[in-house]
């Protein structure tokens, strides 16, 4: 009887592993830069620039995601200031505007992300392959200098 149970929670395992495995197998586009024996150099905005400039395919799809960051980032900080603030303002409870701050954050941050999805109409683009074009020369560019 115990081996039926071991192998009902192991099956049922098994199941839900390959179940998250599939749905996140875009993740495995970067183990090869971040599952390295000696990490990728730093890169600095100014590398991020001269690829955009050198790859007319995949640069300016990487432009155009930076940008969007832009979005997320400013509706992270409007998010976390609104959400504290009026939380602070009717509650006065540091806990509260603490846990509004960070809520707010989250939420602006994907509000942000959606108002970048339509206006720069990213849902056209292949964003994670031009970061990993990007990863891949950044990776020739840095062995190069070594």
């Amino acid at each position: 009887m115990g081996d039926s149970s071991e192998s009902f929670v192991g099956g049922y395992w098994n199941g839900f592993k390959g179940f998250w495995c599939e749905r996140l197998s875009f993740l495995e586009n970067y183990t090869r830069f971040t599952k390295r024996d000696t990490p990728l150099p730093s890169w600095s905005s100014s590398d991020v620039d001269d690829f955009i400039a050198s790859d007319p395919v995949h640069g300016p799809t990487l432009k155009t995601a930076r940008e969007a960051a832009t979005f997320g980032a400013t509706g992270a900080a409007l998010g976390a200031l609104s959400t504290a603030a009026f939380a602070w303002k009717y509650s006065r409870s540091p806990h509260g505007a603490a846990l509004s701050f960070l809520g707010g954050g989250v939420f602006g941050w994907t509000f942000g992300q959606e108002v970048a999805n339509h206006t720069l109409q990213l849902y056209k683009l292949d964003t994670m392959a031009a970061q990993v074009k990007f990863m891949e020369w950044w990776e020739s560019k840095s062995q190069g200098r070594s």
